[in-house]
């Protein structure tokens, strides 16, 4: 099946061919670039091609899905290595890895011996351990490795700035499939009389709008719902249990802590008709076929550092305008889609164009203490923290 990246496969192949290449390639979702990316740098470099996701669930979904398209077991052509769990061996060309095991890998070898290319995936997250590996896999590009390729991709990010810091790199812009998708704005509601009103609750407004759109759905076609995190998906799961026109449909949870089992069962492909209730793990890179009506809250659950307490803490706060632009496009692969989101347009307006980087809102005494096991003894700068 031909996709928008292999319109520009040559330049990506060319962007790697001779010593230390290095891309900058901006695809939308449903592009193919992570699926089909790592083949094509595979072919132009010499030693294994690892993938750097964000996410467990990401890392271990997209190598079972390149396995089965390259027609070789999880483990040998195509493996993954995330934190308790590795399906890798020496016949391993291309490694989907996260972000964490990365890190793990640098202090281990590094040099990252073996390795031919480096492809730092969905960076648009500004993960701060993606930040930190970028830097030093750059480092080692202009010191001790020159020959190893380095690749980073995004969907959304703002790429000018990016680009001067990669420079000198190709540039590569890609397009993407995408069918229409109806937005569609509701903002906050209230119960009780005057004096006495307070808001409705997530999992109930949740509960009526997918009530409504479930009406005229067919067989398997899906509801995608973006919640906060575990708690807001349970409530939310009780809350659709209790309706009857949901009879006949899966309520299935996607999270990162979820079991493989239950995660595959969320995204499998059959004539099921299905709620899918997730976090941010189902905003980027996992592919969820059928979805055609997309209910999001605006909200994710985001590590912040707390000047008050003097560490990190968990916080909900609101989704940037990228951000939900990525979700409402999961409506919008396969068919025209309709996403229904629960806060205004005026709402949505106010809202941060990106997300902010986690280099500029967690504590960074762990980054610091990586740099040091690296061996950096003098004053350094992150990526993006100007």
């Amino acid at each position: 099946m031909k996709l928008p990246v292999h319109e520009v496969e040559g330049q990506i192949r060319g962007a790697m061919r001779g010593r230390g290449g290095r891309l900058l390639l901006k695809a939308p979702t449903g592009s193919g670039k992570s699926t089909t990316v790592p083949g094509m740098i595979r072919g132009e470099v010499d030693g294994r091609v690892l993938v750097v996701q964000p996410r467990r669930l990401a890392a271990r979904l997209l190598a079972e899905y390149v396995a089965t398209l390259e027609g070789t077991k999880i483990g040998r052509g195509v493996g993954y290595s995330v934190r308790f769990e590795s399906r890798v061996s020496a016949e391993s060309e291309i490694v989907f890895v996260t972000d964490g095991v990365l890190q793990r890998m640098l202090l281990e070898d590094p040099d990252l011996s073996g390795v031919g290319a480096v492809i730092f995936d969905e960076f648009h997250e500004r993960r701060l351990a993606s930040d930190l590996c970028l830097g030093r896999v750059l480092d080692l590009q202009e010191g001790s490795r020159p020959d190893l390729g380095v690749v980073v991709m995004s969907a959304t990010l703002e790429v000018s700035g990016l680009a001067e810091y990669l420079d000198p790199c190709e540039v590569v812009e890609a397009g993407g499939r995408m069918f229409p998708v109806e937005m569609v704005h509701r903002g906050e509601q209230v119960v009780g009389r005057r004096g006495g009103q307070r808001p409705v609750e997530l999992w109930d407004r949740v509960a009526a709008v997918v009530k409504a759109e479930v009406v005229e759905m067919k067989e398997g076609e899906r509801v995608l719902v973006f919640l906060p995190g575990m708690y807001e998906i349970r409530r939310t799961q009780a809350a659709l249990e209790r309706l009857a026109v949901m009879k006949g449909w899966e309520i299935c949870p996607l999270y990162s802590s979820l079991n493989p089992d239950g995660q595959r069962a969320a995204i499998r492909l059959d004539e099921s008709r299905r709620v899918i209730l997730a976090t941010n793990v189902a905003e980027t890179s996992v592919t969820i076929e059928g979805v055609r009506v997309v209910v999001d809250s605006g909200l994710v659950r985001q590590s912040r550092y707390d000047v008050a307490r003097g560490f990190d803490s968990l916080r909900v706060v609101k989704i940037s305008q990228a951000s939900a632009a990525q979700r409402a496009g999961r409506a919008g692969r396969t068919g025209p889609g309709r996403c229904v989101r629960l806060w205004s347009e005026a709402d949505h307006r106010g809202r941060e164009e990106f997300d902010l980087p986690e280099v500029r809102r967690v504590d960074l005494a762990e980054a610091f203490l990586f740099l040091k096991r690296l061996g950096f003894q003098r004053g350094f700068s992150l990526v993006g923290s100007a």
